[in-house]
């Protein structure tokens, strides 16, 4: 019953589900959000997510949810959903507040869960593009989830007007930051790199555990440097997947590394 919704401590049948028309997350993309891996109906990495929205409460000077709570509330969403593989949606905003920018002094959160199961069709490989958009590393918010996407929105839609399926944003350094919706790997000399925060990457969860684990190391790529890349993945909470070229750079596929790294990130 993917069609049931945790919010603000109820789960509701998502056509009952309420949100305050004058919430900020609504109106001024004031808020946060996580995408959960759910596998076996557990969330393997739930706590490293739940530390990710904490610390970019703190950069935004809300007040973060208290894990119990959230921990609680992921539990019961899928024993009420029932789904066994997919993902969760978590959503914090800062809650309703008074026109203007300036919000309340004491904020009270809306809390959102949604869950979803695995898309139906997932492609073998993706063929990629330079977007014209470009993300700031030097900016806190390039570390946090915000609810303000527009960037890879459009990122996304001119990608696939232009016959691609996905676009890369530059960091305001040059060098490639990331996709419109997942870090990006890059093989060089049977070596992965992917960009690092100050290029404009968000600290992806997947990329975290790859970095830890030695399996990747941060290097900043520009558009010049994709000449001598033979390969190259996206990858997020949810997936990983092979990239078969980057504007006119053809990238071969690694069926034995992209397993290895899959098995790594997936098979928990």
């Amino acid at each position: 019953m993917n069609d049931l919704v945790w919010l603000d401590g109820r789960i509701l049948d998502t056509r009952n589900a309420r949100i305050a028309p004058t919430d900020r997350g609504f109106l001024l993309s004031d808020g946060l959000f996580e995408t959960i891996r759910i596998s076996n109906c557990k969330t393997p990495h739930l706590t490293r997510h739940l530390k990710r929205l904490a610390e970019g409460c703190a950069v935004l000077g809300l007040p973060a949810p208290a894990p119990a709570l959230l921990h609680k509330a992921v539990a019961d969403l899928l024993e009420a959903t029932a789904l066994v593989d997919g993902s969760l949606r978590l959503t914090v905003t800062r809650g309703t507040g008074p026109r203007g920018v300036l919000p309340p002094h004491v904020p009270h959160p809306t809390i959102l869960i949604q869950a979803a199961a695995p898309p139906p069709n997932i492609p073998s490989a993706v063929s990629l593009g330079i977007g014209r958009y470009q993300r700031d590393g030097a900016s806190p918010l390039s570390r946090v989830k915000s609810l303000a996407f527009l960037p890879s929105i459009l990122s996304r839609m001119e990608a696939v007007a232009a016959g691609l399926d996905d676009a890369l944003l530059l960091g305001t350094t040059g060098a490639i930051a990331e996709a419109s919706a997942a870090n990006i790997l890059f093989l060089n000399e049977n070596s992965l790199y992917t960009p690092p925060l100050h290029d404009g990457a968000l600290p992806g969860t997947s990329r975290a555990r790859l970095l830890e684990k030695g399996l990747c190391h941060e290097r900043s790529i520009s558009p010049e440097d994709l000449r001598a890349i033979t390969g190259a993945w996206l990858v997020n909470a949810l997936s990983l997947t092979p990239v078969s070229g980057i504007d006119i750079h053809e990238m071969s596929l690694h069926p034995e590394k992209d397993h290895l790294l899959r098995m790594f990130l997936f098979s928990d």
